[in-house]
């Protein structure tokens, strides 16, 4: 089987609300590839809020793109070790990362097409049925706003819901999660993410007002780079912490991992080159004992979650607009049930690139 062709572009799609509010649009980078055997496979990086689309979308067309053509894509890791020593000069994190985690997720939706099977199968499927907890609460919703969302993802069944507290005020994000708490009652488990956002003593202070909450975990305390500050967090307060979503190669997390720094891990497969090095990531943190709950993208992220035994949850954002995939997952009893269709499953709808591209 050859590579015959990479049809690439850049999609704008709208956020549904509440999201919207504080986010009215994400980006899609979209690789299509196409095969002497008439396969096809479907890859895609999320770029949140919109933010470097355009740059992934070069490097991915200039750079990355005419590595692949002429190949085979089964041979999957030389493929992905290719990828990643197009330019050695340029780290594969960011830009570069996200254009090689769309042509990875594309080159894996062939394999499991030509084997006929879905991915999570091909990689050992631990399980077909993936718990997945609500996201968002973004500091530009009101308090109603907050328990609204939540209250819908517990209504499908989700056991957990995240928000964010962004305030530079710690007590009053604590006021705005006692508000969801009290919402939500004793069924529903919460999570916060400071998105990088404090210091170690800002989170230490922050961390102390929460701790009645019995949070599931403390997500993205310090600056992605800070490894060091991520430890401190980890050991002076009393509440998990998450991360991984900006951390994007198995170095990096062995990074966070010796320092005992996580205890729950977040890779992005739109981030973290692919889903090649997204598995790595997760039996590398199986290896440390730190269970896995990959950022976003939950309509892939199930098939890492299904295929290791360390998988725990999917992030479950409410994200796209409802005609940009052909089906998505549905999310029953607070469960994903992996698709049985072969590869990732997931198909862009015929008028999408139409409707969407920037």
């Amino acid at each position: 089987m050859k590579i015959t062709a990479i049809d690439t572009a850049l999609l704008t799609v709208p956020t549904p609300q509440p999201m919207a509010l504080q986010y009215p649009h994400h980006k899609l980078v979209v690789a299509q590839i196409s095969t002497d055997e008439g396969i096809k496979g479907l890859g895609y990086s999320l770029s949140f809020n919109g933010g470097g689309a355009e740059a992934v979308h070069t490097y991915l067309e200039t750079r990355l793109k005419p590595a692949l053509l002429g190949e085979d894509p089964l041979y999957v890791e030389r493929l992905w070790e290719k990828m990643f020593r197009v330019d050695m000069g340029v780290k594969k994190q960011g830009t570069a990362a996200y254009a090689l985690s769309a042509l990875d997720i594309g080159l894996w939706d062939v394999v499991g097409k030509a084997a006929k099977l879905p991915l999570y199968k091909i990689w050992g499927a631990a399980n077909d049925r993936i718990p997945a907890y609500g996201s968002g609460g973004w500091s530009k919703y009101s308090i109603d706003d907050l328990v609204n969302e939540a209250q819908k993802y517990a209504a499908l069944g989700c056991k957990y819901y995240k928000m964010k507290i962004h305030h530079a005020d710690p007590a009053v994000n604590a006021s705005r999660v006692g508000a969801v708490k009290k919402a939500l009652g004793s069924g529903v488990r919460m999570m916060v993410d400071v998105n990088q956002n404090r210091d170690v003593l800002g989170n230490e202070r922050q961390a102390r007002l929460l701790e009645e909450y019995d949070l599931l975990w403390y997500e993205e305390p310090v600056l992605a780079d800070d490894y060091d500050g991520y430890a401190a967090v980890a050991a002076r307060i009393k509440i998990p912490i998450a991360g991984g979503e900006n951390h994007y190669t198995r170095w990096e997390f062995k990074q966070l991992l010796d320092r005992r720094a996580l205890h729950f891990a977040m890779p992005d497969v739109c981030r973290a080159n692919g889903f090649s090095e997204t598995l790595r990531i997760g039996k590398l943190c199986a290896a440390h004992g730190v269970q896995l709950t990959p950022h976003l993208i939950h309509e892939v992220s199930i098939h890492v979650v299904g295929a290791l035994s360390n998988g725990f949850l999917v992030e479950y954002m409410d994200w796209a607009p409802p005609d940009l995939f052909q089906e998505q997952p549905e999310c029953k009893d607070g469960l994903f049930r992996i698709p049985d269709r072969p590869g990732h499953g997931m198909t862009l709808h015929p008028k999408a690139l139409e409707k969407y591209r920037a």
